[in-house]
């Protein structure tokens, strides 16, 4: 699994929400939000900025450029 895919799971998990949940939110089928989580399918670059909005971290976190989360505005 790579870094990417880890932080996807690790936001979902510790913000106690469901893939269910987030797949709701971003407006993606469960089983495709799924796929995201295990490495399975790749996702769009939009994604990624609708997911790093929805958690309120940056796409380096998700990335696994940096290990904070914050984005840069509130560093």
């Amino acid at each position: 699994m790579s870094m990417i895919h880890r932080r996807l799971k690790e936001l979902r998990e510790g913000n106690c929400l469901s893939q269910q949940y987030v797949a709701k939110m971003m407006d993606v089928a469960p089983s495709t939000y799924v796929r995201y989580e295990q490495g399975e399918r790749k996702f769009s670059f939009q994604f990624a900025i609708e997911i790093a909005e929805f958690y309120g971290v940056s796409i380096d976190y998700i990335a696994g450029l940096t290990n904070n989360p914050k984005p840069r505005d509130e560093e």
